[in-house]
């Protein structure tokens, strides 16, 4: 049953994803079609993923200070943490591909450098990446008999700086352009903006529900 609710979360959560980056980019905005393949799926998976972690960690607190969440929902929070998980992985293959100054210009220096809010976004999303390959891989490798380390690692302060980090990438690299609803396609809010809301949303559930 929970491995049927992983499914049914995951194929919502990222149907809900692309749906939104194609009405954003494409449906109300200027972006021609021919970007679909990387740049708006990338966003797509991006968000996804972000969503998912959320969910991740969040739905145990959440319970914890009386929302209703499904113990179907609960049974599936580790293959929803590990498809995000995955989600992250192919992001960060695909940003590799598209990071360059002719798609991301304000990222970059007139002499072709990052900027220092470009290098803090890489930084955060790195470090994310980092944590969450960590946490991952505690439960692939012998590491998961290590009763300390697997104590640490899942931990609700370790869980909390994943979150951090992920939020200081999506901050950094949006943050200005949240700042001027007025150019947003067709008024719709900005994916790293709805991405970080989870995040706020998900660290909120944390801090006040998640056991000490």
């Amino acid at each position: 049953m929970s491995n049927n609710s992983a499914v049914n979360i995951i194929r919502g959560t990222f149907l809900f994803a692309l749906f939104y980056v194609v009405v954003r980019y494409h449906i109300v905005g200027q972006v021609s079609w021919s970007s679909f393949p990387l740049f708006i799926f990338n966003k797509a998976i991006a968000l996804a993923s972000f969503i998912l972690l959320s969910f991740n960690f969040s739905f145990s607190p959440m319970k914890n200070i009386g929302i209703k969440i499904p113990q179907r929902w609960l049974d599936a929070r580790n293959i929803l943490g590990m498809v995000g998980f995955l989600l992250v992985v192919i992001h960060v293959f695909m940003s590799f591909l598209l990071f360059n100054s002719s798609i991301y210009s304000k990222f970059f220096q007139d002499d072709g450098s990052l900027t220092l809010l470009a290098g803090i976004s890489m930084l955060g999303g790195i470090l994310a990446f980092v944590s969450l390959w960590t946490y991952n891989m505690s439960f692939q490798t012998h590491l998961r008999d290590d009763k300390k380390f697997i104590e640490f690692i899942t931990s609700r302060k370790i869980m909390l700086i994943s979150l951090s980090f992920g939020a200081i990438h999506l901050f950094m690299m949006g943050y200005k352009g949240w700042l001027t609803p007025l150019d947003w396609h067709g008024g719709i809010p900005p994916v790293s903006l709805l991405a970080f809301l989870f995040f706020i949303i998900g660290y909120g559930a944390n801090l006040l529900g998640r056991a000490k």
